[in-house]
């Protein structure tokens, strides 16, 4: 049996990741602070994982084979500087050690683009320099980076997904596609940034199916979980605007753009397509499925 024990189950990526991993055949525990969506095959379990005693419980509860693990400080607009990144970093390592210490074999954290060098016009995992921006990109980087360099020691099999841009049903408000779908549909005005970036979305469904495939393949170290082809923020927007009927109240411009912010964002796909996977949304069927989902539930 392969028991898979998912941290951050409640939030965006681990709450949709469940359902694929009981695909898949793994006995899955769902570990969240919050409530764990209902899916038949799952365990919830009710964990604060920066309490080292709940977490260290957890681990003898469940003896888990496997890790998919998720859970991070998220707060949209905060978590790039916040200093809980420090915790959940250290946090993140006391998880490793104790998962290897319990006899757990395979593990598969969440990264980010924010580890990289955004200067560089396409972001591979093989090629591009690491170099954070940010405290969380840094935190990240430096959870990977011990694992890089003790899983032999821990005897862990380990791979890292470096999340891009992703959408979709759950997404928390105070991020881009949430927000304009979330105002549109309720007939509010929003103002947007120019929005000439260029960025790689993948619908969040995608990316838990792609950390789903990383963990049950042999894959070692980092593999970049995106689309591999960017678009236009404003033309995310426009389609949202036209999906709604209501692009009358979007206001491109009115807002400014973040500061440095790099004018492309591409991910290289070639480790994520070697592993045979192929998004189920391109972008217009998953901007459309997000809007249906807001429309019912918003």
């Amino acid at each position: 049996m392969k028991r898979v024990l998912v941290t951050g189950a409640s939030g965006f990526v681990g709450r949709h990741s469940l359902p694929f991993l009981v695909e898949r055949g793994y006995q899955v525990h769902a570990a969240a602070r919050g409530a764990v969506p209902p899916i038949e095959g799952v365990t919830p379990h009710a964990c604060d994982l920066l309490d080292d005693r709940a977490a260290a419980a957890l681990i003898r509860a469940v003896q888990p084979t496997h890790l998919l693990h998720f859970a991070w400080y998220a707060v949209p607009g905060k978590f790039w500087t916040a200093p809980e990144n420090f915790d959940w970093a250290a946090a993140s390592l006391r998880l490793l050690r104790g998962f290897a210490e319990a006899g757990g074999r395979r593990v598969v954290c969440a990264g980010s683009c924010a580890e990289y060098d955004w200067s560089e016009p396409v972001l591979s995992e093989t090629t591009t320099k690491l170099a954070p921006r940010t405290l969380y990109g840094a935190a990240k980087n430096a959870v990977r980076s011990c694992l890089e360099h003790g899983a032999a020691e821990l005897g862990l099999d380990w791979a890292w997904g470096r999340v891009f841009f992703l959408y979709g049903p759950h997404e928390a408000p105070g991020r881009l596609v949430s927000d304009v779908i979330a105002a549109l549909v309720a007939g509010k005005p929003i103002a947007v940034s120019a929005g000439l970036q260029q960025r790689d979305f993948l619908h969040v469904e995608d990316v838990a199916r792609g950390f789903a495939t990383l963990l049950d393949s042999d894959l070692q170290g980092a593999l970049n979980i995106a689309a591999g082809r960017t678009v236009a923020v404003r033309d995310v927007v426009a389609r949202i605007g036209a999906l709604t009927g209501r692009a009358d109240l979007i206001d491109i411009g009115g807002r400014p753009a973040p500061p440095h912010d790099p004018a492309t964002l591409a991910a290289d796909i070639d480790r994520l397509t070697s592993l045979g996977f192929v998004p189920r949304y391109d972008l217009a069927a998953g901007i459309a499925h997000t809007v249906e989902w807001w429309r019912r539930h918003g």
